[in-house]
């Protein structure tokens, strides 16, 4: 039987079956201090790791450990290399969070173009907002649009699905063009970067942050895209520059953006709240509650399998 920490209080329906085969330590409030993680993980054999940095200081601390769970598809806050070098195993969720992702790309899109939490908010705080035909809050059509895709994963795929039942046309680009089938199947075009945002009306990203898609869209892209081009970001706010993505909106060099995700979080620029062509969501990218209950039951079956079988599920 194992001993594993839980960062952070998760749905109980999915960790049901790791509690009736292994010890959890688990957090009596919401989620546990660092300090108090590290006092944990001294013992223990996996860690179930949400929301929580995991330096080399805490992998050092974990002189037991043998796998990282992470809940979540991204893993930039885990030291990945150094977990490699201790022999650790390192798992994500990729399939958990996929549905509810593309299920808030595709959102943000329709709040942006018809711009819809404008015009809410305006509904709400503007005695003297105009109603009418033609008037200044008049938006666009979905329809008949070009959706980039920059990451063909399975959200990526997702949001393809999404887009081509609403009749637009989906490029995409990809580190390598191995979607053969799916464009087939879907009428997707790959498109090298630099064509897909000369050519597309939304920009929408999918990518990991890694050091080689950090400011993967900074201000060179970003002069690329049409004046007229929206930007979506659901995947992590350092794969745009922040800056220079201000100075393009506030130059009307690109007609809008949407951001769930941002570069320094939880922090938001004032610049960005100040904007009525941004729409701003707070990292809820997977925050349903039946994703969040399927990322436990997929983080759990991954440490099952790792120790009922010695492999891993989900390797990162």
């Amino acid at each position: 039987m194992a001993k594993i920490l839980v960062s952070y209080h998760l749905p109980e329906a999915g960790l049901q079956a790791l509690h009736q085969k292994h010890t959890l330590i688990t957090p009596d409030g919401l989620k546990f201090s660092r300090e108090e993680i590290m006092t944990h993980i001294a013992d223990c054999d996996g860690l179930l790791a949400a929301s929580l940095k995991v330096d080399r200081e805490m992998i050092d601390r974990g002189s037991k450990l043998r796998i990282i769970a992470n809940y979540g598809a991204g893993v930039d806050k885990i030291d990945i290399a150094y977990a490699k070098e201790k022999g650790l195993v390192v798992t994500n969720t990729p399939t958990a969070v996929t549905e509810a992702t593309a299920e808030l790309a595709f959102g943000l899109i329709h709040s942006l173009l018809r711009r819809i939490t404008e015009c809410d908010t305006r509904l709400r705080n503007d005695p003297d907002f105009q109603w009418g035909m033609m008037r200044e809050h008049i938006g666009h059509s979905l329809y008949g649009k070009t959706l980039g895709i920059i990451g063909l994963g399975k959200i990526g795929q997702a949001l393809a699905r999404r887009a081509l039942a609403a009749r637009m046309k989906v490029l995409y680009h990809n580190r390598n063009q191995i979607f053969d089938k799916f464009e087939q199947e879907s009428g997707a075009t790959y498109s090298t970067l630099d064509q897909l945002l000369q050519n597309a009306d939304i920009v929408s990203l999918h990518t990991p942050l890694t050091a080689s898609t950090h400011h993967l869209i900074g201000a060179q892209q970003l002069s690329i895209m049409k004046n007229s081009a929206f930007l979506i970001n659901t995947a992590r706010g350092a794969v745009v520059d922040e800056s220079a993505l201000i100075s393009y909106l506030q130059e009307g060099k690109i007609a809008g953006a949407a951001l769930d995700v941002f570069e320094h979080e939880p922090k938001v620029p004032e610049a960005l709240l100040g904007m009525e062509n941004v729409v701003l969501t707070p990292h809820i990218g997977t925050e349903t509650i039946e994703s969040r209950t399927e990322m436990a039951y997929e983080a759990a079956e991954n440490l099952l399998h790792f120790f009922e079988r010695g492999k891993g599920l989900n390797l990162v």
